[in-house]
């Protein structure tokens, strides 16, 4: 499984444009190698640098197996986002007080879909895919402000 961005290449700065400086909008994000068996797909985007340790700025969850790209600021239909570590769902970009941090884009396919509802965070998130994940792919974007 692959997951890349036309925005920023892996380990690349991030645009200012998809973060809290700017319009705050989700990059686009394509993906490939889906495994056919797949029966939904999760995003969670996550900084493990942030002060208080690991900050969730981004889960969507029950993507159609055939999703081949987010468009930017864009989620897929029949998709769930759920509430990030903002306190909000949706999208919440790049934000962080000092330093370069790195934003893991996780991409994971599942033989199942998960009945969650939109409240669920990123561990439970997480916990529900427990033993159901047929591959995964992940990109990385740094980003530091100023």
């Amino acid at each position: 499984m692959f997951i890349k961005s036309p925005s920023f290449k892996n380990n690349e700065m991030i645009p200012v444009k998809y973060t809290c400086d700017a319009e705050n909008i989700n990059p686009a994000l394509v993906f490939s190698g889906i495994p056919p068996t797949a029966v939904s797909l999760v995003l969670i985007v996550d900084d493990p640098d942030a002060p208080g340790g690991t900050w969730v700025h981004w889960t969507v969850w029950n993507m159609d197996q055939g999703t081949a790209e987010i468009a930017e600021n864009s989620v897929p239909g029949r998709s769930v986002e759920g509430n990030t570590d903002f306190g909000i769902p949706g999208y919440g970009g790049p934000c962080p007080p000092s330093g370069t941090h790195r934003y893991f884009f996780k991409l994971y396919a599942l033989d199942t879909a998960l009945e969650l509802d939109a409240s669920a965070t990123a561990a439970g998130i997480e916990d529900a895919m427990q033993g159901h994940i047929l591959g995964s792919a992940e990109l990385i974007g740094l980003y530091r402000r100023g």
